[in-house]
């Protein structure tokens, strides 16, 4: 059984960091990466390396694959990070 003190090392994160990296701007974090964007008017972009998938601000949507989320939700789901290597790149801890 998982004590306290052990839940709180593998969990980190509070709230607030978590609402602010949900948030996190995807257009520099993808630059970052390297990744090229193509602007397709009003704020969206498309992302070449991932044929169908648009980006706004801090959401995403991929309607091929009927995904969609926000910042956290992407790494995990289009790059394949857990949630703390998310968390870790999204608040630069």
């Amino acid at each position: 059984m998982t004590n306290h003190s052990e839940l709180k090392k593998t969990r980190p994160w509070n709230r607030e960091q978590i609402r602010d990296a949900r948030m996190a701007e995807l257009v520099p974090l993808l630059e970052k990466r390297g990744h090229q964007l193509v602007e397709t008017g009003g704020g969206n972009f498309l992302v070449p390396a991932f044929p169908g998938l648009i980006v706004k601000d801090s959401y995403w949507r991929w309607p091929e694959r009927n995904q969609s989320g926000n910042a956290i939700d992407f790494l995990v789901q289009v790059f394949g990070l857990n949630f703390h290597a998310a968390m870790t790149e999204l608040t630069g801890s």
